[in-house]
């Protein structure tokens, strides 16, 4: 049971220190425009309380369930990507339509479209396992992953299409795809990056801020100054939690984008450290189950989603430190975010059920018997390799089931009117036709006599015509 205590370990602390770190960045600039200060926290808590809901529910969905649902969840994905674009449905934030207005809170379609994505990708590939090939890796995922970047493109969400990327890239790394073509891949990606920067000026800002922003320390380069202002001051040890000098409306997004800022502001490098090495653990604890699980979607998904989170964290606090670029991606379990916290928490959620499912954890949880509420909250499951079955099943099946049990019942009946073998019956012995070149048996029909059980004494007991007919004359040998 290691790889689930890692994973809820890990991702409990993350969940505390985000809840934490929320309520501080975002008190003062809720006081300074006429709201309550504990609002923003409230609000995360409460996300925080429907994303562990959404944890348990995930903690019992089979592998097989989640695979045949996958595709459908990937038109249904699509289709809500489409919806930011109707007037009165989407709504636009930061100048990106990227939001869907539920009227009690907000729903970023893409974040679900990732989640998807990573799923289905699994399930493709390991349907395809076995006959894998550089074609048929890239076939079912390039498609696809190109459709879903261009609607993100057109909200526009740059930071969407990066993490849509990490997927794919878990996704082909997992499935074992050579290195070179990585290299490959990482051209097409610069070209393509290149491109996009350059049809949008706001992006080529982004670029030069990342490369000097205190050339322009007042627009484009003011957010990564203050966030470096933040961690300087912090120092060591911090200047103490709720001491944060940047989050009194100095330094923009504080409880979101950059709230790696803050915490290095008040816990200090060693908070800092700390953010990280949590990261770490849940990095390793994702591929340790992948590398334990015996279901092959089980291993590409695990490695999908642990490329996901930690890539996303490695990019948001890469940029927060001067490192990349600014992005816009948040820190998952820490930064604030209704959406992305409790998809974050499903995800954390499958990686529990995942880990639950490596052979040694299902020997482990039969040997010892759980409570009633253990039981329920966390079901062992059945197989380490669970199978995939049709969402539904054919109307025609039962028709088709209940004729030939009226004829299987028929023929019992009919079986059953012959009455009882009469005693004395002739039994004939099958002459089979020899080789070319070969005389055929010839003689007398032999009369057996049958013993008590209605059968030739010396005889063995035949198999039934079907099985005759198809059994093999010779072992096969294996391909």
């Amino acid at each position: 049971m290691t790889s689930c205590h890692l994973v809820v370990g890990a991702a409990g602390m993350l969940l505390a220190i985000g809840l934490v770190m929320v309520f501080s960045a975002s008190a003062i600039e809720a006081a300074l425009n006429d709201q309550p200060a504990w609002r923003p926290g409230v609000d995360q808590l409460v996300f925080a309380v429907i994303g562990l809901g959404a944890m348990a529910v995930a903690l019992r969905l089979p592998a097989g369930l989640i695979r045949r649902w996958a595709p459908l969840a990937l038109v249904g994905s699509a289709v809500l990507l489409l919806l930011v674009f109707v007037p009165g449905l989407g709504m636009e934030l930061n100048g990106s339509r990227a939001w869907l207005d539920l009227g009690v809170t907000q729903f970023q379609p893409s974040e679900f479209a990732k989640l998807v994505f990573a799923l289905w990708g699994a399930h493709m590939l390991a349907i395809r396992d076995r006959y894998l090939t550089v074609r048929t890796l890239l076939v079912p995922l390039l498609p696809v992953f190109g459709v879903l970047s261009l609607l993100l493109y057109l909200e526009p969400d740059f930071g969407g299409i990066v993490s849509l990327g990490l997927v794919l890239i878990g996704l082909l790394w997992g499935g074992g795809m050579p290195l070179r073509f990585f290299a490959w891949g990482a051209g097409i990606a610069a070209v393509g990056i290149w491109v996009m920067v350059k049809a949008a000026p706001y992006r080529m800002e982004r670029i030069t801020a990342f490369l000097d922003p205190f050339a322009d320390p007042t627009d484009s380069g003011f957010q990564a100054i203050r966030g470096f202002y933040a961690l300087a001051t912090g120092g060591l040890w911090g200047v103490g939690l709720g001491n944060s000098a940047m989050k009194w409306n100095l330094l923009p997004e504080a409880e979101s984008d950059y709230i790696f800022a803050i915490i290095g502001e008040e816990l200090g490098f060693l908070g800092c450290l700390v953010v990280v090495t949590l990261y770490g653990v849940l990095a390793y604890a994702g591929f340790r189950i992948a590398r334990r699980s015996a279901d092959r979607f089980v291993q590409l998904a695990s490695v999908a989603i642990t490329v996901w989170l930690v890539g996303q964290a490695a990019m948001n606090m890469g940029y927060v430190v001067g490192l990349l670029p600014v992005t816009g991606v948040t820190l998952p379990l820490v930064s604030a975010g209704g959406t992305s916290l409790v998809l974050t928490l499903f995800i954390v959620g499958l990686l529990i059920r995942f880990a639950r499912s490596e052979p040694e954890a299902i020997e482990h949880q039969r040997r010892h018997t759980p409570g009633r509420l253990t039981r329920l909250l966390l079901p062992v499951a059945e197989h380490a390799v669970e199978p995939v079955r049709p969402r539904r099943r054919s109307r025609v099946e039962p028709a088709g089931r209940a004729a030939r049990d009226a004829e299987r019942a028929a023929r019992d009946a009919e079986r059953a009117a012959r009455g009882p073998a009469v005693s004395g019956r002739r039994t004939v012995a099958r002459v089979v036709p020899g080789a070319p070149g070969r005389e055929r048996a010839s003689g007398p029909r032999e009369r057996r006599v049958p013993d008590a059980r209605g059968r030739g004494g010396d005889g063995r007991r035949q198999p039934p015509p079907r099985a005759r007919l198809t059994a093999p004359d010779s072992p096969r040998r294996p391909r």
